[in-house]
């Protein structure tokens, strides 16, 4: 891993249109050698098998986020090293194609953002994330995306590609209603508003979208529940899904310090909601119960969650069967000698 550093480039224009305010952040950008590009998850709790992660950090800094403690396997700390010292895998669309060609592969779902989001800032640039649905599209793979990124909008021409040929499915991952809210929690996110926009295109051009709620902060965002998904169906979402906040190992801290600062007049009421949902701690790491509370204010969200699905015409998250549509190009010509 080594640090990436470039001299001034006197011919790029320094002129950036912004989609939101400029982030008071300096980047630094790094680079992975790593050999392999698919994680290959063992949790009962995730509903896909692999995943894939063309970075690792995050530059929206979530302050909820789960994959804050994989940074410190590299170094880096959890908090802001997470989203200000961003590891990219550049090799990553030749490694995938390196996959697809070996025999064991059999075309299984891949998820892209497992960990981090694909569709963070860097990419706009990088463009990792498309080189890797392009693979993906040649192979007629099946894909699934999770992004809070509008950039998604760019690579439509990929997607209707494996629309048309495979199967795609974009979850957008909107867990506030209000922009104001989601601002504090997630700094450097596009906004809530622009998430909704991005996703009724995608639906308007007949990609099929979904919604996620998570994750659910108790005494922050659970009444946001009936709101989001009346909007996610507006915008032409089809399906949705809602878990627990997590925090594990060193998110808690990052979790509890920023929302103390952001919502002094509710971090009280927040803790005690999470310790009521946990039973008495502040977070879950068993198998199975991760992902969701216990105790009769978790009851009600399910509830609510439940009850304003169905009114809002939305489909529950659930396993399907995956397209038998893999393919290796060029394998009928090979066959013909």
């Amino acid at each position: 891993m080594r640090r990436v550093m470039n001299p001034p480039n006197p011919f790029e224009s320094q002129h950036r249109d912004l989609l939101e305010p400029a982030p008071q952040v300096q980047l630094q950008v790094f680079e992975d050698a790593t050999r392999e590009i698919l994680s290959r998850n063992e949790s009962p709790d995730l509903p896909f098998r692999w995943s894939l992660n063309p970075y690792r950090g995050c530059f929206h800094a979530c302050a909820y986020c789960y994959a804050r403690p994989t940074h410190e396997y590299w170094g880096f700390g959890a908090g802001t090293d997470f989203e200000s010292k961003i590891i990219v895998k550049r090799e990553a669309a030749t490694l995938l194609r390196r996959t697809f060609e070996k025999p064991s592969w059999k075309g299984e779902l891949i998820l892209f953002s497992g960990n981090t989001d694909c569709y963070q800032p860097l990419e706009a640039s990088l463009e990792l994330t498309r080189a890797c649905l392009e693979v993906c599209a040649e192979y007629r793979n099946p894909v699934g995306i999770i992004t809070k990124g509008v950039l998604v909008l760019r690579d439509l021409d990929v997607l209707r590609r494996l629309h048309q040929t495979a199967s795609v499915h974009v979850y957008f991952s909107i867990p506030f209603s209000d922009d104001e809210v989601a601002r504090k929690v997630e700094p450097h996110a596009p906004s809530s508003r622009k998430r909704f926009e991005t996703m009724a295109i995608l639906a308007n051009a007949g990609i099929l979208t979904g919604i996620s709620l998570s994750p659910i902060i108790p005494g922050l965002n659970d009444e946001d529940v009936p709101d989001l998904l009346a909007r996610a169906k507006q915008a032409g979402a089809v399906e949705a899904m809602a878990t627990l906040l997590r925090l594990s190992g060193p998110v808690e801290p990052v979790f509890m310090e920023r929302m103390a600062a952001a919502f002094p007049d509710r971090i009280t009421k927040i803790t005690n909601r999470i310790r009521d949902m946990r039973g008495g701690a502040m977070s879950e790491g068993a198998f199975f119960e991760r992902h969701r509370g216990v105790g009769p204010y978790w009851a009600m969200i399910e509830q609510l969650f439940e009850v304003s699905r169905r009114k809002a015409g939305l489909s529950a998250l659930h396993d399907e069967a995956v397209p038998a549509t893999f393919h290796r190009p060029g394998i009928e010509q090979t066959a013909l000698f």
